[in-house]
Formats: structure tokens, C-alpha cells, sequence
């Protein structure tokens, strides 16, 4: 944990806090902080800056709050994820809020089996938690919108076009070869289309490029999705 987020409940005053439970556990076995320390501090959805440790047990901790830097900058991407497994999920939450991306949509595939979407990962405090992990890793403050699309059609058809005004649009799916790539540019705002296990089938591929997206092929090497993500971050916004 290398930012200390706090929720607007933990307030008890305009600049003073009081946490308990993991983040308690956190700063006194692994900082082993003491009354005086300060440490690196925000507010979600909120700025940031430091908390000076006022008084401290093993019930709670009391802090005074110094927040007046702003959050980093998000990406200028929405990402378009076709729901993975469970387990790779919660990897794919987190790694989302650690890279900055603001935007999340988790949409259905043929390939995606039915059942994950019975997942408790899919419930808005799971997935408040292990988006709030991200955050915490990467000193951040601004969650991430994350939306919910259990049918494909109806989402490419009628909200994909409208998403993708004013962005380049990427499919990625090895469909055209790196000869047929599309620019990549920091410059214009992005949506990145991925797939399941397996890939996206023909008929969804088509369906996405319909709506406006253009493939995109990283080359011969078939990737897990935590691999993809911080690959194509960085060649988009390096």
C-alpha cells in the first residue's frame, strides 16, 4: 500500500480521520509507523498530500490531513473487456485502476462462460475493494467507472458508436497483420476492444468493426490479457 486512501466516512472532522481494520494493520506491521509519523495520504475521489499519525493503537489510529495536490491524470481510454475468468478478473481490476484507466466496461462474449457472471467478484463491494487495491499500489485517488453489458449485440449496436465519437477504435484481434495496424498515437483519445479466452469470434469481430472500430495485431505472440493491457498502454501513452 503506498498511498493511504480514505473514504469520506472515515472523516470526523474536515481534516481529521480516524481507520481501523486492514489499513490499521497495514501501517503498524508494515510501516511501523508511530504518533508523529507522516505518511502518504488521499481521499477518494479527492486530492492527496500527507497524514500525520496523531494517535495510534491497536483500535484505531487517529490522523490530520494535509491533502492539497490533485490525483495524476487519468488515461484517455475506455476499455472494453470481454468478461475473463475469476480469477484473472480480479488481476484485470486492479491493473486497471494501477494504470490509470478511468473507464471500464465488462461485456459478454460467445466465449465467455455463462457462470462467471455469477462471480461475487462482480458485486459493487468486491469490485470497489480490488479497484480501491489498484489505487492504493499506484497513489491514486479517482475510481474508476466500471459498467456492467451482459448482452454483446445490444451494446455494440446501440452505446458502442456513441463511445467511440471523436476516439480511434481498437479491436484487438490478430485480423490484419501489424502491415494493417492503425496509427498508434498519445494524442487522440482511445477505446480498446479485448477479448476472451480464445479471442473474440468472426461474427463479433465484424459486429466491432461495424461500430467503428479498426483491428489491431501485435504480432505473432498470442497474449493473457494482464500481459496485453501494460503492453498497450505503454505503446499508446509512453
Amino acid at each position: 500500500m503506498n498511498l493511504l486512501l480514505l473514504e469520506p466516512e472515515d472523516l470526523i472532522e474536515s481534516n481529521i480521520a480516524v481507520i481501523r481494520g486492514h489499513r490499521l494493520q497495514h501501517i503498524l506491521d508494515v510501516h511501523r509507523a508511530q504518533p508523529g509519523d507522516r505518511l502518504k495520504a488521499g481521499l477518494l475521489n479527492g486530492k492527496m498530500g500527507q497524514a500525520e499519525i496523531l494517535t495510534l493503537d491497536r483500535q484505531q489510529a487517529t490522523l490530520r490531513l494535509e491533502l492539497n495536490e490533485p490525483a495524476p491524470d487519468g488515461l484517455p481510454l475506455i476499455l472494453v473487456l470481454a468478461l475473463p475468468r475469476p480469477k484473472m478478473l480480479r488481476r484485470c481490476l486492479r491493473m486497471v485502476a494501477e494504470l490509470g484507466i478511468k473507464r471500464l466496461y465488462l461485456i459478454h462474449s460467445f466465449r465467455v462462460e455463462k457462470s462467471y457472471w455469477q462471480s461475487p467478484l462482480l458485486s459493487a463491494g468486491e469490485i470497489h475493494r480490488t479497484l480501491r487495491e489498484g489505487l492504493e499500489q499506484a497513489k491514486d485517488t479517482r475510481l474508476p467507472q466500471v459498467e456492467i453489458r451482459k448482452r454483446f449485440k445490444p451494446f455494440v449496436e446501440d452505446e458502442l458508436p456513441g463511445l467511440l465519437a471523436g476516439r480511434l477504435g481498437l479491436v484487438a484481434h490478430p485480423y490484419a497483420g501489424s502491415a494493417g495496424n492503425p496509427a498508434l498515437s498519445s494524442e487522440r483519445p482511445a477505446l480498446i476492444c479485448v477479448g476472451p479466452e480464445g479471442g473474440f469470434i468472426p461474427y463479433e469481430v465484424e459486429k466491432l468493426l461495424a461500430a467503428g472500430c479498426s483491428p489491431l495485431d501485435l504480432g505473432e505472440r498470442i497474449y493473457r490479457v494482464e500481459t496485453f493491457l501494460p503492453l498497450l498502454v505503454g505503446r499508446l501513452f509512453h
